[in-house]
């Protein structure tokens, strides 16, 4: 089992941890000194107080958690946000109000979801034509061709 190394900048911040022993994300919590108000149409950085340090070869997803979409119409703008392996600062969570309301998030709300994944680095090989590509059964077809 790799490990996720966290380290808490303000006592406040809140541990990510797995809610149930099925889940596949940990939940990130907000690390805020006053409540924060994202309005309809808004978006917001919200901290979290921690930095991490992630296994090598691995990457850190910011995921939106599902009850917060469906319910508030809250996601995570860039979802999947990525955390590079080598990043080291403030862990900060991008959201933004779909909804009809102000969301209102205080401290230690849990705002989204941190899956740890695997990443596979490849090299670069230019060819010089398209046929260097190699044929599929799509084939040349475009973006939207396989249906809905």
């Amino acid at each position: 089992m790799s490990t996720l190394r966290v380290y808490k900048m303000r006592a406040n911040a809140v541990i990510p941890r797995y809610a149930t022993s099925g889940a596949a994300g940990m939940d990130l919590a907000a690390c805020l000194d006053d409540r924060l108000v994202i309005a309809p149409g808004k978006t917001a950085r919200v901290p979290t107080g921690l930095k991490i340090e992630l296994p090598a070869g691995h990457e850190g997803q910011v995921r939106p958690r599902s009850g917060l979409a469906a319910r508030q119409g809250v996601t995570v703008l860039n979802a999947p946000g990525t955390i590079d392996e080598d990043y080291r600062g403030e862990v900060q969570v991008l959201l933004i109000n779909h909804g009809n309301a102000d969301f209102t998030i205080k401290s230690g709300d849990r705002i989204a979801q941190l899956i740890v994944a695997q990443v596979s680095r490849v090299a670069i090989d230019v060819v010089d034509d398209e046929t260097g590509l190699g044929g599929t059964e799509r084939g040349r077809s475009g973006f939207g061709s396989t249906g809905i």
